[in-house]
């Protein structure tokens, strides 16, 4: 994922479109399941616990591609409610498909424009935990602005954050990660969990992916980031 600056104004985009092949199974999960486990944008504060039928931690994962991590961290916390945003229909079909398959009652996912979601659907100080794992960490320089974590971005989270909730980003591009620092570091609502500039060990609740298990045996490094709203 990624965020776009327009006109004078600047404006935070979580996305990039980028046409994909949805398969007949993801076309079908959403004629099927979307009205179970998907939240059509609307614009106006949405009560969660109503959308749940329960009161219960909530967790944000922006930008969660297939869903894997995304289904992973609600079955390992059946006590905490999920919510998921992802703009690429694909991934989507293919997150519906797995909350029905695994009997998930405590998973919701967006397709939309997390910022949009954050600004106008999540109320402030309401979040437990803010989960961006891999964004687009848009390589060339002149693509920098494009990257999601941006000062204003994370500015945003915060406001939805309560105070003592988590942060948690995961990165497997080090020019990017240390961006990540030179934002988070410098945000005054934020303190880094070990320190500035520093990463901790995976935590339990973020499955390591086969994607990642292959890069690491190439040497790749991986960096997950835990900061904890001031």
């Amino acid at each position: 994922m990624s965020a776009e600056a327009t006109g004078t104004k600047h404006r935070i985009r979580s996305y990039v479109l980028r046409q994909g092949r949805v398969t007949e199974s993801q076309k079908r999960a959403f004629d099927t399941y979307w009205n179970s486990y998907g939240l059509d944008y609307q614009g106006h504060i949405r009560d969660f616990e109503s959308v749940f039928g329960r009161s219960a931690d909530l967790v944000l994962e922006i930008g969660f591609g297939n869903g894997e991590q995304l289904l992973f961290g609600a079955e390992d916390k059946p006590d905490r409610n999920f919510i998921g945003i992802e703009v690429h229909s694909p991934g989507v079909g293919r997150a519906l498909n797995g909350i029905a398959d695994a009997k998930l009652d405590n998973v919701r996912v967006y397709r939309h424009d997390a910022v949009e979601v954050l600004q106008h659907e999540v109320a402030d100080g309401s979040l437990s935990e803010v989960r961006i794992y891999f964004p687009d960490p848009w390589h060339k320089k002149r693509h920098h602005k494009r990257r999601l974590i941006q000062p204003d971005f994370v500015a945003l989270i915060c406001r939805k954050l309560k105070q003592g909730g988590i942060l948690h980003l995961a990165s497997d591009w080090r020019e990017y990660v240390e961006h990540m620092w030179d934002v988070c570091d410098h945000c005054p609502d934020l303190q880094a969990v070990n320190g500035p500039a520093t990463s901790v060990e995976r935590p339990p609740w973020r499955r390591q992916t086969h994607f990642e298990s292959r890069g690491q045996k190439l040497g790749h490094g991986v960096w997950d980031l835990l900061y904890q709203r001031r």
